[in-house]
Order: structure tokens, then sequence, then C-alpha cells
């Protein structure tokens, strides 16, 4: 092929596309054929016809002798004006430019217009099928999208929305398929299209993987009870007071005279430091309350084993305590026991609250109480509520302030100052709970007050040195109540019973290394066990979108009020229409639900 010189009308190619010589000077003017000329350099054009073309609208698609003369040139080079020829029969501005797009194309031929390259058969087909899957896979790519668009999806389109679950549930930052459909790329917006095509169930829980926490139990094995020596406490009354359908009671209380028992689970007994029954309860922190299952830190078998009330006798860690007459917690006795419990409910014994033994043990603990609020314990009693799935349904129930209930929780709390002063007295690390007071102490009166101050609250704190816990009205306190369900409960357990059996306990070291472990995990399984019950309770208002309730105004700023709803334990914002005053009462229906958002409107009624 001749290298053609830039004239008047000659075809020149301009990157991709075909341009017409207008002018030639020291410079060469060109038309694209977008009205406009445009002037180049000679090298930033390639002549591929000298013309003359009059039109480029006059460069058509052609159909021409393409195989033949791919199988003619085979294993040969040749250029674009032979080509032309064989392919079209002539040479032309128009045969020119279809054959360079056949070149372009790079199917069957490929190079330059001075040295056209022939490719073989085999290249060809291996193309040809490439492309021809490439088609495919568009094609059914968009077909997806199509599907999406009209919210059916078929089975096959799960493993594509996998992406997009990731984005849900914060395991990724980016989703090709929201980007295309033009949504904002957030893990709202994800969960949002999964819902919506059908991918998750209108009542998916995606806030505890969010958390990167697992959600099934550990598959571990346990080993045997060891033989060793234990106090009968089998013939004093002891007595787990737990919930309706509390499947873990890990404490019972007994009263011996004046001396009050605290038993634990002792599930220290089976689960030693190190062992790996320890590593993973470590890795969990806690039990994951969820209102849909429980996800436990230790494998199931343990509390059906281990928890009080489920066998006939059951070994316990025992905590005796009395209490002097300042309500000081005096003579703490430590012992391995063996207990026989009897299982109740609190609305079963807040029926028998005066009654023996629950008369006397009330008197007890209602005694210990008087102290902590004395001593500066918060009196901070905001609504709570019980939320539960059961066969699909959600099951709302406002905690009901019971003597009962009270009753065990300050039990609770004494068993935990006395091992905490236990410890220190002995010498045994242990991680101490610690809340450092607010900056000016209040007696709240009235729920507003109340929400006001527990703002002002300061988190409490695991640390290895003992501190005061200021909610508590406590000098020194540590959790030691729940080592089924709390793991630096069962470490306080696993050093009492080094202690008891005379060998050397973890290290303050150790125990530090056990609190950085677990706290971080305890922070994500409380924004999970909070979001999780907030997404459940939205589940239930937008099915049933004509509830009403009572509201309390509990703060009021500029023209919107935050309200408490009782029956509910929800906190939500309403934007007021009058003035209304703080702890006002009012009536409120639902408006707008978006569970995915975790956002709920109110409006007033009345």
């Amino acid at each position: 092929m001749s290298v053609f010189r830039a004239a008047p009308g000659s075809l020149a190619l301009y990157k991709v596309r075909p341009a017409r010589v207008t002018q030639v000077s020291d410079k060469i003017d060109i038309d694209l054929g977008t009205g406009k000329g445009k002037r180049v350099r000679p090298k930033d054009i390639q002549i591929l016809h000298p013309g003359p073309l009059n039109r480029l609208e006059d460069l058509v698609e052609l159909n021409g002798e393409l195989a033949e003369a791919w199988e003619l040139l085979s294993g040969e080079e040749t250029n674009l004006e032979e080509l032309s020829s064989l392919i079209y029969g002539d040479f032309t501005p128009v045969t020119a430019w279809a054959t360079w797009q056949l070149v372009e194309e790079g199917l069957y031929f490929e190079g330059n217009p001075q040295q056209i390259r022939v490719r073989s058969a085999a290249q060809v087909t291996a193309d040809q099928q490439a492309r021809e899957a490439k088609a495919a896979a568009e094609q059914a790519w968009a077909d997806f999208l199509a599907r999406l668009e009209r919210r059916a999806i078929e089975p096959q389109d799960h493993e594509r929305l996998v992406e997009v679950e990731k984005l849900a549930l914060g395991a990724s930052e980016n989703s090709r398929i929201l980007q295309l459909l033009g949504h904002q790329e957030t893990p709202v917006n994800a969960h949002r299209m999964l819902v919506g095509v059908g991918y998750w169930r209108d009542d998916h829980n995606p806030f505890p993987l969010r958390q990167q926490l697992p959600c099934e139990d550990p598959r571990l094995e346990l080993p045997p009870l060891p033989d060793e020596a234990r106090e009968d406490l089998t013939a004093l009354p002891a007595f787990a007071i737990d919930d309706e359908g509390s499947e873990d009671p890990d404490d019972a209380i007994s009263l011996e005279g004046d001396r009050l028992w605290v038993h634990v689970a002792d599930v220290a007994a089976l689960v030693t430091a190190d062992s790996a029954l320890d590593r993973e309860a470590r890795s969990r922190a806690a039990n994951l309350y969820l209102p849909e299952k429980i996800v436990h830190m230790l494998p199931p078998e343990i509390t059906h084993r281990l928890a009080l009330g489920l066998q006939p006798v059951s070994p316990a860690l025992s905590i005796g305590m009395r209490l002097d007459a300042a309500a000081r917690i005096t003579d703490v006795k430590l012992c391995k026991s063996l207990v026989k419990v009897t299982r109740y409910t609190y609305d079963e014994v807040n029926q028998r609250m005066d009654s023996a033994p629950f008369a006397a043990l009330r008197a007890l603990t209602d005694c210990f109480r008087a102290r902590r609020l004395a001593d500066g314990a918060a009196t901070i009693d905001l609504p709570e509520a019980s939320v539960r799935v059961r066969d699909g349904e959600v099951v709302i129930r406002p905690m009901q302030r019971l003597h009962s209930r009270e009753m065990v929780t300050e039990a609770m709390v004494m068993a935990g100052e006395a091992i905490a002063g236990y410890a220190l007295a002995q010498e045994i690390a242990v991680p101490f709970a610690i809340q450092p007071a607010p900056d000016q102490a209040e007696t709240p009166v009235g729920l507003a007050a109340m929400y006001a101050y527990r703002r002002k609250m300061k988190p409490s704190r695991s640390r290895t040195q003992e501190g005061p816990h200021s909610g508590l009205g406590l000098t020194c306190y540590t959790r030691t109540t729940s080592p089924l369900r709390r793991y630096l409960d069962l470490v306080v357990h696993q050093q009492l019973r080094a202690h008891l059996d005379g060998r050397v306990p973890l290290s303050l070291q150790q125990i530090g290394e056990r609190i950085a472990a677990v706290e971080p995990l305890n922070g994500a399984i409380r924004r999970a066990e909070r979001l999780s019950n907030t997404h459940w309770k939205l589940v239930h208002l937008k099915r049933n979108p004509t509830w009403q309730g009572e509201a309390v105004v509990v703060e009021v700023a500029e023209n919107k009020a935050t309200l408490l709803i009782p029956e509910l334990a929800m906190e939500t914002k309403l934007r007021l229409r009058q003035e209304l005053a703080l702890d006002a009462c009012l009536r409120v229906a639902v408006r707008e639900v978006d569970v995915e958002d975790q956002t709920v409107w109110f409006r007033p009624l009345g």
C-alpha cells in the first residue's frame, strides 16, 4: 500500500474516528462531522484513502466477502488497500473505512493500515468464544439487574447478592450492584435492598453479624466433673429465682439463720484457666441475648449439667455472709458445695414475699439496699421491657418492678461486694467493676430527672485495681454471680477455686490481659443487643400500624420533646405543637416505621 499524502477530500484516521481533510498547510484542517473543524498536526492523523470523500455520512456499513478474504490470506500479511479490494472488490473511501473497522475489531485481522496481520484460525476461534461468553455474561447481568428492579429474583441470583449482603453486614464498604442501581453504598441501603427483593425476610436481624459477633453456639467437648470434696448444703433450702422462660439459672439464694448464702453454678470446675473452653469463652466475652435466640459463650451442654435447679443436686460455689449492725458485710464464708435448688419465677415469689423464708431474706436485702442508698447509690428507675420472638411473633412485656426482683438483685450485689473484699483480704487478683462518680450526685425524682441523671452517669469499667462503684454506692465490687453468662465472672470463679485448692491463681498481669481481651467484645455485645431489641420493636410496630400508647415527656429542647414510651421501653422525639411540662403524659400513635434505618415516627393524639 502506498503511503498517501494528505489532500483536501482524503479520508483520515484521527485517533479512532474517521475524518475528512478540508485544507492542508503547515497544519491540517479536518472535519469530524461535528459541525466544527479542527486543526491538527500531520503526525496526529493517518491517511487511509486519498479520496475524494465528499461527506463523512457516506461512510456506511458494507457487506463483503470477509471469510473468503481471511481464508485466502491465511498466514500472510497484507495492507489496507489489498484487503479492501479482496473483501469488497474495490478500494474507495467507503470500503477503506469499512475494512479498517474490521481490522480495529481485531477478530480476523490486526495491525496498522500499512501492515495488517491475518490472525490464525485458533486465535479467531478463541476470541469468538471469549466474546460470546462476554456477551452472554453481560446479558445475564442485565437480566439480573432487571429482575432486581422488578423485585423478582431467582435462586441463581443469590450468589450475586452476596456482595450486597457483605455491605449490609459491615463486612465490606462497596457494592457494584448498589452503584449500578444508583443507590448510596451504606449498610442501611443494602439491608433495604435485600429485604425488598426477598433475599432476606422482612424481619431479618443483621445487627449481631454487623457487630462481627458469632451467631452460633460453640461446639467443644466438656470434661467430666472432678471428683473433689464439697460441703453438703443440700439440707438448706435454696431458690433460683428468674424471669419466666429463663434457660440458664446460674445463681440461687438461701437463708441460714442470719447468714445469707448465694450459690453460684460452679462453672470453673469444668472450665479451667487457658483450657480450650476458657479460650473460647474469652473470645466471646459473654452470652449474646437476642429476642430471637441466645448465643452462648460456652457449649449449651454445660448449662444443662451445671445450671442450678436443672439437676436434682447441683455443684456450686457458695458464698455465705452476714450483715453487721451498720449493714456492712461481715463473716464471709466461701466453699465448694452441693446444693438442692428449687426454681421459681419472680412473679411466683412476689406473691410469697410476706412468708418464710422470703420475708426474712427481703428484710436482710432491704437493710443492705438502705446502706447503699445512704452511701450514694444511684436511684434510676427507667422503663425496661422484655422483647422475645416466639414462633415469629414479637412479644413485648414491660418489666415490672417487683419486690422479688429487687431482693434477688440486692443479694447478687451483696455477693459481689463480699467477694471483692475477700479477694483483697486474701490477695487474690480479680477483675473489679468500678464506676466513677458523676460530677454532681443527685437523687432524681420522676422519669425526666432520672433520664437526665442517667446521661450524667459515667460508664462502668473492669480494672485490676479496686475502686468505688458509684452507681451501686460501694467502695469495692466485682461481678461474680454469672459465670455461665459472663467471662469475667468465670475468671473470678477460676481465681477463687485456685485459692480454695491451694494452687497459684492467675497474676495481676494475666487478669489485666483478660480484661483487655473482653472489654471491646462486651461493648459490641451491648450494641448488638440494644440494636436487636430496637429492631424487633420496630418490626412489631410495623406489623401493628394502629398501635397507640402512653408517652412521658423527659426532655424539651426548643420545639422538640424527647419522649419515653414505658410500654415499649422506647425513646423517641416529637415536634411540639404546644408547650409541655417535663413528666407530662400524652398518647401517641405510630405514624411511620423504617425498620432498616431503625427509625420510627409517632404522632400525638388529641
